[in-house]
């Protein structure tokens, strides 16, 4: 194996559609479909056997949450965008890097460089102090890096869903509110949530075939808090509840619409579609992706005269194919979003409260 340091590749919209007939975009795929089925039914708190390679990445992301309590915001009152000690924060946890990696068990230090910048990326971005569905992707491609070196096996595959990846969203969720991530374009993540997708299928998921909640029970606020304990839907339903007030139909669209679905089946399926349609389809979202040899990237060559932006790590001024420059929702460069929390606070200062989002929003694939 000769392993390299991933970087990225796909700078064009013909680069992005050599990608999505790759072995890269189908591994990427049939993973999410395959810890997606492993879950099907199952809770949280159920009793689930973790390998010692699921037991040491747990303890990492043991000491990334100590990195973040370690790192505390500096005082930015005036501002309500992302905070700059973030980026210290950041730093921290690129420094710790390698050594964090070397006590992953059954890990071949050979890849170490390879496999640690998917896991460096996951964390946010450290020039826009944002968060979006290109780094939770990063956790997930560092999770396929590991399986393919032999640290977790098929076996721990309803591990690294209900312990792993539920852990990692914790975390994440510490970082986003200590730091006040913005959410990564102008949009976040297409409506769902501020920064996540993937609990939302995972969570669909498990809920798949209940005999008595349906999709229309996130706007119960009791069955709301009773069912977080167990299921990540709920949880993430709670989370947003608990910073964002007002009703679902004005700062999450898109979750009020899927809860006139009938069944958590077609949830399900519908959010795999949006993933492809609204994350790995997007060149927005795809121009930061990461390649290197574990995941190759085997498409054409950027076209002539493309390069990329300093600031924001990707090409401006793609066209459609037809001349026109393709910008659309979930643009990376558009209007900055503050986070959330930021809204949260000034709502508490100033009433009434703002709206975090509103009507008028472009509706994404789904059914």
């Amino acid at each position: 194996m000769t392993f390299q340091t991933p970087a990225k590749a796909i700078l064009s919209q013909e680069q992005l559609q050599a990608f999505q007939t790759s072995k890269t975009y189908n591994s990427i795929i049939s993973y999410i479909e395959v810890l997606n089925e492993t879950v099907v039914g199952v809770k949280l708190t159920d009793d689930c056997e973790a390998s010692p390679g699921v037991e040491s990445i747990l303890e990492v992301l043991e000491t990334i949450e100590s990195i973040a309590k370690d790192t505390p915001p500096v005082e930015n009152s005036a501002s309500r965008f992302g905070n700059p000690a973030f980026r210290t924060f950041y730093d921290k946890v690129t420094d710790a890097s390698t050594t964090l990696h070397t006590k992953i068990k059954g890990l071949p230090q050979e890849a170490v460089p390879e496999v640690s910048v998917y896991f460096n990326e996951a964390w946010g971005s450290r020039a826009r102090i944002d968060y979006g569905s290109g780094m939770e992707l990063n956790f997930l491609c560092w999770l396929i890096c590991l399986e393919r070196l032999g640290v977790i096996h098929e076996v721990d595959h309803r591990a690294l869903v209900v312990k792993v990846f539920w852990r990692y969203i914790e975390v994440m969720r510490i970082l986003q509110s200590t730091y006040w991530l913005e959410p990564a374009g102008s949009h976040g993540v297409w409506g769902l949530d501020d920064y996540h997708f993937l609990p939302f299928l995972f969570g669909s998921a498990q809920l798949r075939g209940h005999k008595y909640i349906r999709p229309k029970a996130i706007h119960d606020a009791e069955i709301v808090d009773e069912y977080a304990k167990h299921y990540i839907y709920f949880a993430c339903i709670k989370f947003i509840n608990s910073i964002k007030t007002a009703s679902l139909r004005w700062h999450s669209p898109m979750l009020d619409d899927i809860s006139a679905v009938k069944t958590w089946d077609k949830v399900n399926s519908g959010m795999l579609k949006m993933y492809r349609a609204e994350v790995l389809n997007k060149l927005p979202v795809m121009q930061h992706f990461l390649f290197g040899f574990i995941l190759p990237y085997e498409g054409p060559p950027p076209p002539t005269g493309a390069k990329m932006d300093e600031q924001h790590g990707h090409v401006h001024g793609d066209t459609d194919g037809a001349g026109q420059r393709e910008v659309g929702w979930g643009d990376c460069c558009g209007i900055p979003v503050p986070s959330a929390f930021a809204a949260a606070r000034a709502e508490k200062e100033q009433q009434p409260g703002l709206r975090l989002a509103g009507p008028g929003i472009r509706p994404v694939p789904f059914d």
